[in-house]
């Protein structure tokens, strides 16, 4: 049941109220979310590098023996800790905290706790499956490469689980609701509201293909899978889980950067906007991850690389707001000319920092987003080092270090304890930033060269290594120093956090930074100032029509898949599994 909330935290050693004990209950649990999605970012980044050496012609599996096996299994653990594990923790964290503490609405904690513990459950499947080798069948897990029923019993888990938010945020939004009529929903929570219902149709995809199929092929209960059904079915969700780690960022971007600057959001319908767009694009695009797949039209080919280059619209009205925001601050710091006002931010904010590097990066991301949407140019770099090239600078940067800035204010915020290093945290921001970089332009540039991806090139003998791949040593060069930047940088970040959460000095918690908008309320919490509907754009009451969005949005993507999935499914090829490694 929803209630009010205190709206600030309290010193944990004075006396609490029945509705302090509710938001110490809520922060607890949220320091449990990021505690636990950042310890698996701590095993996927030190696998990670060993990657990266890989491609510099440097084996170390080997050496690592008995605890990996193969350059298959590192990889698997990688991509399945950081992309699922990590990235599903620290989201459902935040998308039931901030919108309760916005609003001033507890949530249901019943749901919220079983959450985590579905997705717990799911990790531990997972980590199992992939610590004994039996599924080193990478993040995709594309059949007929077969798994464990554990991996696939635990991927079910955490894609029911990271749902479980939405009906706490509709459930919350309802209660705000009514005790405001007529409101316009707060602006971090619509933005989150928006997230999980484009990841509660997005999850379709994937659950589908688990349950109907992976789940009961792994247990035996059927012989066979048809592979390009379910690799079908897997990019339903397999590119909408982009934006399900890309707007998480985007909230923090839109709804706290602002006031961590010292400015305001130059624009709240801009930024409802983007998400309004972000949801309805996102879906019925996936299938573009399956242009050099046979079975579907080149007519519709050619459709999906409209439909994907659309997605570019809402990151361009994003780079325009946020960058505007950022400009009235820095000029409101006394920065002058025309790139004063960006020096003049507040660069030794470790939080401000790593967001702001971040989106940088995402300028990288873009580009190289474009060239994957594109039918033609997708069919130079498809299976190269350019594809995770690409989304290490969106999920690798903007997606991890904007959860990285997140924790920098929000670890005081949940535990009263002050970082144990502001310089250490701007050097991990700083290191991540780099690496990231130099590893992305190294697989990127390796990829116009052909260098294959999910390939243990260090594997094959020294000379046919540097036959097939000596015309890219520099690029995979970079690659491997990127690489090992990149871990350095992260055990920077683990050291300023979990240090703060052991050993940080007591001090008063900070609040939310939430940010305020020109012409919005200084607070939507419940027992604010009401802010009538009447006072808010026709656009932004239009916008508020989620239930709306959703429809055309599961329209629109039904629309683009049955053409897709019709000819598969009248021409069915069964194929048994086959465990390699």
């Amino acid at each position: 049941m929803s209630i009010e909330i205190a709206a600030d935290t309290l010193p944990s050693d004075l006396p609490l109220s029945a509705t302090d004990r509710a938001a110490a209950g809520m922060r607890r649990l949220m320091l449990a979310f990021l505690v636990t999605g950042f310890s698996a970012l701590l095993v996927g980044a030190t696998i990670g590098p060993l990657q990266a050496l890989n491609y510099d012609g440097v084996n170390a599996y080997p050496a690592l023996r008995p605890i990996l096996q193969s350059y298959y299994q590192g990889l698997t653990i990688h991509g399945v800790m950081n992309g699922y594990v990590f990235t599903f923790f620290v989201t459902c964290g935040l998308l039931v905290y901030l919108p309760a503490r916005e609003m001033g609405v507890a949530p249901n904690m019943a749901m919220w706790r079983a959450c985590f513990a579905v997705m717990a459950a799911g990790a531990l499947c997972v980590l199992y499956a992939m610590g004994d080798n039996s599924s080193s069948v990478l993040w995709t897990f594309y059949p007929p490469l077969k798994g464990s029923p554990f991996f696939y019993i635990g991927i079910t888990l955490l894609a029911l689980g990271s749902t479980m938010p939405l009906p706490i945020l509709l459930e919350m939004r309802a209660a705000w609701r009514r005790h405001r009529p007529g409101e316009i929903t707060p602006l971090v929570t619509y933005m989150s509201l928006t997230t999980m219902l484009m990841w509660g149709l997005a999850g379709v995809g994937v659950v589908a293909e688990l349950v109907l199929q992976l789940d009961p092929w792994s247990l035996g209960l059927i012989g066979t899978v048809d592979p390009i059904i379910n690799r079908t079915l897997f990019w339903l969700t397999g590119h909408p889980i982009v934006y399900f780690w890309l707007m998480p960022a985007y909230v923090s971007w839109y709804g706290l950067l602002s006031r961590q600057v010292g400015g305001k959001l130059i624009s709240d319908p801009m930024a409802r906007i983007t998400f309004a767009l972000l949801m309805i694009f996102s879906l019925p695009v996936g299938t573009h991850h399956q242009f050099s797949d046979p079975g579907f039209s080149s007519i519709w080919r050619g459709i999906l690389v409209v439909l994907t280059m659309s997605v570019a619209t809402p990151s361009l009205v994003t780079a325009f707001t946020i960058g505007l925001s950022l400009e009235y601050a820095g000029r409101l710091r006394g920065g002058k000319g025309w790139f004063g006002w960006f020096a003049a931010l507040p660069w030794a904010d470790p939080s401000v920092t790593a967001q702001l590097l971040a989106a940088i990066t995402f300028i990288l991301g873009g580009a190289t987003g474009i060239v994957n949407g594109s039918w033609q140019l997708n069919a130079i770099v498809h299976n190269t080092t350019f594809i995770p090239g690409h989304f290490h600078v969106t999920v690798g940067s903007v997606t991890a270090m904007t959860f990285m800035a997140i924790s920098f204010w929000m670890v005081p915020h949940l535990t009263g304890r002050r970082l144990v290093s502001r310089r250490l945290a701007l050097f991990s921001a700083w290191t991540w930033f780099i690496g990231m970089t130099l590893f992305a332009i190294g697989m990127t540039w390796a990829g116009l060269y052909g260098v294959p991806r999910r390939a243990w090139v260090s594997a094959l003998p020294h000379d046919t290594y540097h036959a097939l791949y000596g015309m890219a040593s520099v690029p995979l060069a970079l690659v491997a120093a990127g690489g090992v930047l990149l871990w350095v940088a992260s055990y920077a970040f683990f050291a300023v956090f979990f240090g703060t959460i052991l050993f940080g000095r007591r001090t008063a918690p900070p609040p939310i930074p939430f940010a305020r908008s020109f012409g919005g309320p200084a607070s939507y919490s419940i027992d604010s100032p009401p802010n009538p509907a009447r006072a808010a754009s026709p656009l932004i009451r239009a916008l508020d029509h989620v239930w709306l969005l959703t429809g055309i949005t599961a329209l629109a993507t039904i629309a683009a898949y049955i053409p897709i999935l019709w000819p598969f499914l009248h021409h069915v090829t069964r194929a048994p599994g086959w465990i390699l490694w």
